[in-house]
């Protein structure tokens, strides 16, 4: 017996002699007709394989999202489905609040976050469907030491595209303070114009130890904004160093940020983030600052010839600009563009994001492992005691280690 597709999609309707399907709207009344002659045995049969554990876990992938969620309260559920449909339909409050969700480290918070982020997922494949399967948003990544002139850039910059119509996005990364574990979150304060704009929204997030000079969250926080209809998604990140370019991991573009007159560039900065920028921007070329900015430009452009080529069709430019008087920054966006246009004709930006994601997955693998570990039974107790020898000098690091490893594994 072949089994009407309408059943497959809606395996949890009541079945009786007479079905009923009051939930569902059919889309003629053939459909209706076609279950409704369906007869006791053929319902019995749907009966017992709708009982069947295979085809149960098969079936709920073909339901929609927002039939999916189990183990939610009511009161979650309607969490869940207010900042649904509020991000979708761009009110930056909910975006905030879903954010906030995304960022939060309580257990019970997290797994509602990640409801969310499957629906705005779900959402987000559909939209790309429509627009062709091309991305819906241009992701960049911007890096720099302190003083380069990252947030005067990000204001000049995010204030000409909202007057070019796009809907712009900063997730601003401040570093966490090792010893009391908080952050200034300074940011968004210095981009007073941008931050009142309609069409920008600024979101500066505490690293709280994390490497790489990206929050935990902030993939999850690009797909939200992406969700919310801003095209073009900027994240700032902190310092410049080896550990400094997880961002480039998550990210269309790495553009580097660099001030004119900071000393001997090549040798302050370290090669791996220069090896991972698409586009070095020499900031501050400006009044008397323009002929050091040449020289530095001329500088990067002969250390970059020596770099290895990351991509087919792109080769990382070097270019002067002033954030405070606006000259170069159009140009910039030129760059930009072209640089978007070539990696997509390609295939190559495609790639790079379905890439990024496995990364991701595995960086969020080895954080969670971690937490998994220094709360496992096994271990919690131990971990002080061996830490108390390590310091004392009784047990070498590398033996405490040992130890700690084999009673986790012992422990599974």
């Amino acid at each position: 017996m072949k089994i009407p597709s309408l059943l497959l999609r809606f395996p949890h309707c009541y079945f009786s002699r007479r079905t009923y399907f009051t939930n569902f709207n059919f889309a003629s009344r053939a459909d209706f007709l076609r279950v409704e002659s369906l007869t006791p045995a053929h319902l019995d049969r749907i009966k017992w394989m709708w009982s069947s554990n295979g085809l149960r876990r098969e079936l709920c992938q073909q339901v929609a999202p927002d039939q999916q969620i189990e183990g939610l309260s009511d009161r979650e559920q309607r969490l869940v489905d207010r900042l649904y449909h509020g991000l979708i339909q761009g009110h930056r409050a909910c975006l905030a609040e879903a954010i906030t969700l995304v960022e939060s480290t309580q257990s019970r918070k997290k797994k509602i976050a990640q409801f969310l982020l499957q629906k705005v997922l779900s959402y987000h494949r559909e939209q790309e469907k429509l627009n062709q399967g091309k991305p819906l948003a241009f992701r960049v990544g911007l890096s720099g030491p302190p003083g380069a002139g990252k947030s005067t850039f990000i204001e000049c910059f995010g204030k000409m595209l909202t007057e070019r119509k796009y809907k712009v996005s900063v997730l601003a990364v401040d570093p966490s303070s090792s010893t009391s574990g908080g952050s200034l979150l300074g940011d968004k304060t210095r981009m007073t114009e941008l931050s009142r704009d309609m069409n920008a929204y600024i979101r500066p997030s505490p690293t709280r130890g994390t490497l790489g000079g990206v929050t935990r969250t902030t993939n999850e926080a690009i797909l939200l904004c992406e969700g919310g209809g801003y095209n073009v998604v900027l994240v700032e990140t902190v310092g410049v160093g080896q550990s400094e370019f997880a961002v480039a991991d998550m990210v269309d573009m790495f553009i580097l940020l660099l001030p004119p007159a900071g000393g001997d560039e090549l040798q302050g900065i370290k090669r791996g983030i220069i090896e991972m920028a698409d586009l070095v921007a020499i900031n501050k070329a400006d009044g008397d600052l323009v002929v050091p900015a040449r020289r530095i430009q001329a500088e990067y452009v002969s250390a970059m010839k020596l770099l290895r080529k990351r991509s087919k069709v792109w080769r990382p430019k070097v270019m002067r600009i002033s954030a405070k008087t606006g000259e170069g920054i159009s140009d910039m966006w030129d760059k930009m563009t072209e640089f978007r246009d070539l990696m997509l004709t390609s295939g190559e930006l495609i790639a790079k994001r379905r890439k990024q994601q496995k990364v991701w997955m595995w960086n969020l693998i080895q954080e969670n492992m971690l937490e998994h570990f220094r709360s496992h039974l096994a271990v919690k107790d131990k971990i002080p005691l061996l830490e108390e020898k390590v310091l004392s000098g009784v047990l070498s690091p590398g033996l405490a280690a040992d130890l700690l490893l084999k009673a986790f594994k012992d422990g599974l």
